[in-house]
């Protein structure tokens, strides 16, 4: 007769509750800050200027940077990220380097609306005068030999393109051309006084500071 072998028990399986409730801690605190991270990424890819845009150029990507910043519900107002830049889009209002790419800056139109011209300027320039200023020319007429009617606007809100260097063997130390963008309507205003022999000068337009 058989003596009867060990009898074998199934041994059960057993998980502590606390270990449970931790294990779901961990993910939901995992999950949430995955949650609270996706939600603070309010970013938007917008464009700014690689360097200064003035009046009448013709915006291409090379003078763009892709930029990502919060602008909350302004979005809407900058220039976004796109495939292309539509073909023909012209800066119509000066846009400095760094500076976001508002949509208002930005049209079809504007190059048929203003054109370049030279214009000597005695004296030194002020120093806040460079490529993209806005500028205003006021004009002196000239009503005798050094005599000159007190001076007046003779186009407001005109962009400095840039001031040409003076280049030969003598450089004349007491004056500079400056290219500048002005309405087509204001140059033969701007032609004449030129030819009139009128005291010319340029005053940089001061800028509202933000808050």
């Amino acid at each position: 007769m058989k003596t009867p072998g060990p009898t074998h028990t199934r041994r059960r399986f057993w998980i502590d509750p606390r270990f449970v409730i931790g294990l779901v801690l961990v993910v939901a605190s995992i999950a949430g800050v995955g949650t609270i991270v996706a939600g603070s990424d309010r970013t938007t890819a917008v464009y700014t200027a690689r360097h200064t845009l003035t009046v009448g150029d013709q915006l291409t990507s090379t003078d763009l940077i892709e930029t990502r910043v919060q602008l909350g519900g302004a979005a809407e107002l900058y220039l976004v990220p796109a495939l292309e830049l539509k073909h023909g889009l012209l800066v119509t209002q000066t846009i400095l380097a760094g500076e976001l790419v508002a949509r208002s800056a930005v049209g079809e139109s504007s190059g048929s609306d203003v054109t370049s011209v030279v214009v000597d300027v005695p004296g030194r320039l002020a120093a806040s005068i460079e490529a993209g200023s806005v500028i205003d020319i006021w004009s002196a007429r000239a009503t005798g030999p050094s005599e000159y009617a007190p001076p007046t606007i003779l186009v407001g809100q005109a962009v400095v393109v840039r001031i040409v260097e003076p280049t030969g063997i003598i450089a004349a130390d007491n004056g500079q051309s400056v290219e500048m963008l002005v309405p087509k309507a204001s140059v033969g205003a701007v032609l004449e006084a030129i030819m009139n022999g009128d005291a010319l000068a340029i005053v940089p337009v001061n800028t509202p500071v933000g808050p």
